[in-house]
């Protein structure tokens, strides 16, 4: 098991992975540097071998599906993620590192948000949608993570070999986030420096595809995370929609004694049940949701004896 793993997903960045390679060396001289190329054709993984990384490859494209492979395939008591296009600075990784290896932290996040981020990123809706995507996440979970999307970030080692990687492409840091908060894993915010990409390095993230792929996993997450509330909020809709349309068909029939709108009368009883089945769909849930948690609490209590025992090796 190595001490410190850096990982280092890469598509197509021969430009800066060779700088990011030799700055993370220089800076964690004890790491084990690894980078996973992902079908690159500009040489990226050339470089970075020769930069001293091991390079080893994920030929299913995406970044999701490059972590998914990195957090099956390494062993470390801890990881520094960061990405191979040279914006994030290595300087700030030692103090990641002590948090996770010293504080017992489970997830540090870099957060470029409170520093230079709005300033050298030159790509404004990216700017916005990362403001949405925290903003929304921490209402909707209760948080307080200040950076969602950022790509630099460390992990212990109970952390990543309990974390189940679903997403394929970039919203996998969403996914991240929102599974620390609900397994309430020890986040810690560590404010970082950003600077935008060097001229000529190319960004693979679309912003308006990428961010309707984030949305939608905020959305799923938040409904496999918490049904009763998802699940309450569209019962609460229903409910108010058949007896907002019920009070008339009420009214009239106190008035005169009859019912002369009766199929208004049938679908505010349908919809009545649906909202029935909704907040009961929501309660079945969440109990699944509960046990879920208390199984991943005993996980954590057998990979906590694998750390001990192999400590004690």
């Amino acid at each position: 098991m190595d001490k410190i793993a850096v990982l280092i997903p890469c598509y197509n960045e021969s430009k800066t992975i060779g700088k990011d390679v030799t700055d993370f060396k220089k800076q964690l001289p004890e790491a084990v540097i690894y980078v996973y190329d992902n079908n690159s054709s500009d040489g990226t993984d050339e470089i970075a071998r020769k930069a001293g990384a091991k390079v080893r490859y994920e030929y299913q494209q995406g970044k999701g599906n490059v972590i998914r492979r990195m957090f099956r395939d390494i062993d470390a008591e801890c990881y520094i993620m960061t990405d191979g296009d040279d914006t994030y600075p290595a300087e700030f990784a030692p103090e990641m590192a002590k948090k996770v290896l010293e504080r017992k932290v489970d997830m540090v996040v870099g957060d470029r948000l409170s520093s230079t981020y709005f300033e050298e990123n030159k790509r404004p809706f990216h700017n916005l949608g990362n403001s949405l995507v925290r903003g929304s996440i921490n209402l909707l979970f209760k948080s307080d993570i200040k950076d969602i999307m950022t790509g630099y970030r460390a992990f212990s080692y109970q952390f990543v070999k309990t974390f189940p990687v679903l997403s394929k492409g970039f919203e996998i840091e969403t996914e991240m986030s929102i599974h620390a908060i609900d397994k309430n894993m020890f986040i810690e915010n560590v404010v970082i420096e950003y600077r935008d990409r060097p001229e000529g390095s190319v960004s693979k993230l679309n912003t308006y595809s990428d961010g309707f792929k984030v949305l939608r996993t905020i959305g799923r997450l938040f409904r496999n995370y918490k049904p009763m509330v998802f699940f309450g909020i569209i019962s609460m809709f229903l409910a108010i929609i058949a007896i907002g349309f019920f009070i008339p068909v009420l009214i009239e029939y106190i008035k005169v004694g009859e019912v002369p709108n009766f199929p208004t009368l049938i679908v505010c009883g349908f919809t009545m049940i649906a909202a029935i089945q909704s907040l009961f769909t929501g309660l079945m849930l969440q109990t699944i949701v509960q046990k879920n948690r208390q199984d991943f609490e005993m996980e954590l209590i057998r990979l906590n004896r694998k750390v001990e025992k192999n400590d004690n090796i």
